[in-house]
């Protein structure tokens, strides 16, 4: 276990010059300041340091802003980017007053989800690994005013630059949804991938493999090992840190954005769940495909809420053209062993009991890690704890159902408002054990309708011009 006195050693050791203090706002970025190194003490991870918290979307209102970040000894890191030695520490957020942990803190809420777990009796770890897809651009234009909208995007990998003089264009470059998974020169962020998985082993976060993936114009993918959750939380807000930077510093640009391409491949966020305890996995029994009685209660858990779970795993109007149905994006609320059109698949690569898991493929990596791992937890237990039946496996295609047999599968939410009216409505699963807070829950549908529904829904689109203008 670090302790203080170990991130001091660790800050000498390394040189450090200044301290970054870190924390998540609710939607879902990284927050940060920095203080000088000598104001870095053992009594700073009790006490703290102060901020105005009312400035931070999504917290506390003007009257009432006075906060702490109390950091915590574990999340130690050098920052790799940074020109002068910066030790990097992730922190909690504190009310001064009355020294309570903050209801809004995403990452309190995830570490009141594993205290949860291991009150059940259920289980003592849940492990969480998702595979966030992300795009690598080489320019990104946007403008959204009163009398004019638009977007633009520009890769060297685009196949619509196929035609384009540069002098000379040498061609190899992607075709649509065809990007899985070529060599060079077809791949041309081969080693820019490879620069974003070392540096991310470098802070010691193991990777799996990284690759091109389906769509033109610089999809990827990058894969974590898996990790408990809060752990898992924290490596995926330092993953997309990395990425960003990395690809800036090469002159390119990382988005996570669902949805950036028309009529291509979206990017998703499948994550693997299992939960384990004292040492042996609970997912690992003679069921369907290997997998325990209560893997498949996890199962149904995930069924039964997944309308309400979208709000925090597919949290952006973007979110939602991904998720349309008939298309690649898993949308239609079944399990499978090996049919990757369902919502939850139950992967076939290893036999060994330590291996088996549930993939959860609708959330995508918009999302904020700390609140979406910890309402996919919450639903899973409330699966196990109420024996939910998730129904017969759907092993066929889901493409080439015949219409009769497709209207009797449910599908996950057609927007971002529908994915919060089903939050408003189902939400007591997520109340349990005070993980979720009403405050928490009540702001976040506020905050998003205020915030994103309403300003999409209320402007015109660019295509609609291109429809209407002649009307």
């Amino acid at each position: 276990m670090t302790t203080p006195k170990d991130v001091l050693q660790m800050a000498k050791d390394n040189g450090a010059t200044v301290v970054d203090l870190r924390f998540m706002d609710f939607p879902g970025l990284w927050q940060h300041f920095t203080v000088p190194v000598s104001e870095l003490e053992e009594s700073s991870f009790e006490d703290g340091f102060g901020f105005d918290g009312s400035s931070i979307r999504g917290w506390q209102p003007i009257n009432a802003s006075d906060m702490l970040v109390v950091p915590d000894a574990a999340t130690a890191k050098m920052d790799p980017f940074f020109e002068s030695p910066t030790l990097v520490l992730i922190c909690n957020i504190v009310d001064p007053v009355t020294r309570e942990f903050y209801s809004r803190d995403p990452r309190f809420i995830a570490r009141k989800a594993e205290t949860y777990l291991k009150s059940t009796g259920v289980g003592d770890t849940a492990f969480f690994g998702p595979e966030a897809e992300f795009f690598i651009f080489d320019d990104i234009r946007f403008e959204s005013s009163r009398n004019r909208a638009f977007y633009e995007i520009d890769s060297v990998e685009g196949i619509w630059n196929s035609g384009r003089d540069e002098c000379p264009n040498l061609g190899y470059k992607p075709r649509h949804k065809e990007g899985y998974f070529p060599v060079p020169p077809m791949d041309k962020f081969q080693d820019l991938r490879t620069e974003m998985l070392l540096t991310l082993e470098k802070l010691g976060i193991p990777i799996e493999a990284q690759h091109h993936e389906v769509a033109t114009a610089g999809q990827a993918e990058i894969d974590m090992r898996f990790k408990p959750l809060v752990e898992m939380a924290d490596q995926l807000m330092w993953f997309k840190y990395v990425l960003k930077n990395v690809a800036a510093r090469q002159g390119h640009t990382v988005t996570f954005m669902p949805k950036p391409l028309f009529e291509d491949n979206g990017t998703g966020m499948h994550t693997h769940i299992s939960i384990w305890k004292e040492g042996k996995p609970l997912f690992a029994g003679d069921r369907y495909a290997g997998v325990s009685q209560e893997a498949l209660w996890a199962i149904g858990g995930i069924l039964k809420h997944c309308k309400a779970l979208c709000a925090f795993t597919n949290p952006t109007t973007n979110s939602y053209k991904r998720l349309v149905p008939g298309f690649e994006a898993p949308v239609n609320l079944a399990y499978s062993s090996r049919n990757r059109s369902a919502a939850i698949r139950l992967p076939m690569y290893s036999p060994s009991p330590k291996a088996k898991r549930i993939e959860f493929r609708t959330p995508d990596p918009s999302c904020n890690g700390y609140l979406a791992f910890s309402a996919m937890l919450m639903a899973v237990l409330d699966g196990i704890e109420n024996k939910l039946d998730p129904g017969e496996p759907l092993d066929k295609n889901i493409y080439d159902l015949p219409p009769e047999e497709l209207a009797e599968i449910d599908s996950a939410p057609g927007s971002l408002d529908e994915a919060l009216d089903a939050l408003e409505a189902d939400h007591a699963f997520l109340m349990k054990g005070d993980v979720f807070t009403k405050d928490a829950i009540d702001m976040w549908i506020d905050y998003k309708r205020t915030n994103e529904v309403d300003p999409v829904r209320l402007r015109p689109h660019p295509h609609e011009f291109f429809l209407y203008f002649d009307i």
